[in-house]
Parts: structure tokens; C-alpha cells; sequence
């Protein structure tokens, strides 16, 4: 094999290595919902490349509003899925978005953009 070749196949990996890394285990930062005067667990979610928070903790049983905040207009973090509270919904460019749902028992609920790439997950505790 000729060092041309070599040199674009170890390219490649550390492209591919880098990909998985950015969108599947780079860091993500934590935080817990704080109480609104109605009982309802409330935390804002900056969407811009990503969520931050990506990992929101909350009590389970509790109402939970996550209020998007998208700061872009990537395409591609236009739309929030919940699955497991079959939520879809559109996050207008540089608006604020309430998404309220009431997790019942502790688990791990996955929210995504609509096309899967940008990631973060609410837990219930």
C-alpha cells in the first residue's frame, strides 16, 4: 500500500473517530429542573449545536416544562421529538418554546432534533 493511500485511510478514521465523539459522547452538561410557584418543574434549554443542558434531572410524578431556547437557525435544530411523550414540535429560529409533559414513573426519556443528530435526555428520578 502506498503512503498516499495510508495517509487518506488514517484521515478517514480520525474523521470518523471525531464524528461519533462530537455527537455521541462528548460531554454534556446536568442540571436539575428548578420549582415554579405552581408545583411545575421548570428548566430552559439553550439549542444552539447541541442542547444545554443535554441532561436534565427531574422528579418523576411532577409536571416538567422544558423551555427550548433556540439560539440558531440551523435546519437541522428546527424540530424537538420526545418519543416517549410522542411530542413533535417545531422550534421557531431565536424564540423561546414550552414543551410540558409529566414523566409518571423513573427512567430515562431520550429527546432528540428531528433528524437524530443533537441529542439530550431528561431523567426522571
Amino acid at each position: 500500500m502506498s503512503l498516499d493511500r495510508i495517509l487518506v485511510l488514517l484521515g478517514g478514521v480520525a474523521a470518523i473517530t471525531w464524528v461519533n465523539w462530537y455527537f455521541f459522547m462528548a460531554r454534556r452538561t446536568i442540571a436539575s429542573a428548578s420549582l415554579d410557584p405552581s408545583g411545575t418543574q421548570q428548566i430552559e434549554i439553550a439549542v444552539a449545536g447541541g442542547y444545554s443542558p443535554a441532561l436534565v434531572r427531574v422528579k418523576a410524578g411532577r409536571p416538567v416544562r422544558l423551555i427550548f431556547d433556540r439560539r440558531e437557525t440551523n435546519p437541522c435544530s428546527e424540530e424537538l421529538v420526545i418519543p416517549d411523550f410522542g411530542i413533535r414540535r417545531f422550534l421557531p429560529p431565536n424564540q423561546k418554546t414550552a414543551v410540558e409533559f409529566t414523566p409518571t414513573t423513573s427512567g430515562s426519556h431520550e429527546f432528540t432534533c428531528g433528524m437524530g443528530m443533537l441529542r439530550g435526555k431528561v431523567v426522571a428520578e
